[in-house]
């Protein structure tokens, strides 16, 4: 079964991709279940019912995501296109913690099936215009970026899966740091998961970044898999319609070809397993 669990929709601030359109490219490409997971990063952007001023970034409003619409729009989607696809609601949680009290808030008041809790910034720096690790040497950003999720994975359970775990390896300008040097932590990280029910996700977007391995690295699914790992979620990171489903049935071959047996779609946060 193909599914896409990592999907992003103009909902988002960094997508102009309608969600009708989604749901029906992702008909047209042969996927049977898809999961909206649009962006919420508290810190760095505002609700749009904050009563504060938005601000905006190449045409782009820095505003999450516009909850009572987007409920509306999955509902009335699932009621038009439902006995073609199946559709999931969930969000990706950019999480730090010090906005863990807001993300905390967030999931208390919406009904959702999935969660990514993802890092995308640490001290509301981001790392894509490499604020984060300016100042810092390689060991230093890429341990601070880790102790923040270890750290979260400690005291945060309002999620499903860690989403593109490794992704400072995206934006590291000095290349990859050796997998060894983060291993413990990575690790504890993992196993924090694991007792806690959590899962991690393969996200397919490696491929179109042109990063010399999957999203999160071999060495880490490997690691989960040994420590006894077995929700996994696989996910496009979609944002636009060429985005959509790419890779997705090689991210199962690659799980398969690791010793995973099972993948997950998810159900009111609880997870569904499918054979590979």
């Amino acid at each position: 079964m193909l599914c896409d669990y990592h999907v992003h929709t103009a909902f988002s601030d960094d997508s102009e991709y309608p969600i009708e359109q989604v749901v029906q490219d992702a008909i047209g490409l042969g996927l049977k279940e898809l999961c909206f997971t649009d962006h919420v990063d508290y810190g760095v952007k505002l609700d749009w019912d904050s009563g504060a001023e938005i601000a905006w970034r190449d045409g782009q409003p820095l505003a999450n995501v516009d909850y009572p619409k987007y409920l509306a729009a999955i509902r009335e989607l699932r009621e038009r296109y439902g006995n073609r696809i199946t559709l999931k609601t969930g969000l990706e949680f950019g999480v730090q913690v010090h906005t863990v009290p807001q993300f905390h808030a967030l999931f208390q008041k919406y009904p959702l099936d999935f969660v990514i809790l993802s890092v995308h910034q640490v001290e509301d720096k981001e790392f894509w215009t490499q604020e984060f690790q300016e100042g810092r040497t390689q060991q230093e950003y890429n341990e601070r970026y880790y102790q923040e999720l270890l750290d979260l994975t400690k005291t945060y359970q309002d999620y499903s899966v860690l989403g593109h775990l490794d992704l400072i390896v995206r934006y590291d300008e000095q290349g990859v740091y050796p997998f060894e040097k983060v291993k413990p932590m990575v690790a504890e990280i993992l196993r924090n998961a694991i007792q806690n029910g959590k899962g991690i996700e393969l996200n397919t977007s490696f491929h179109r970044y042109g990063l010399s391995d999957s999203t999160p690295s071999r060495a880490i699914l490997e690691l989960y898999r040994d420590l006894g790992g077995e929700i996994l979620t696989i996910g496009s990171d979609s944002h636009k319609p060429q985005h959509l489903g790419a890779y997705i049935q090689e991210g199962q071959s690659l799980l398969k070809g690791l010793g995973f047996k099972r993948f997950c779609t998810f159900e009111g946060m609880r997870p569904v397993f499918h054979a590979l």
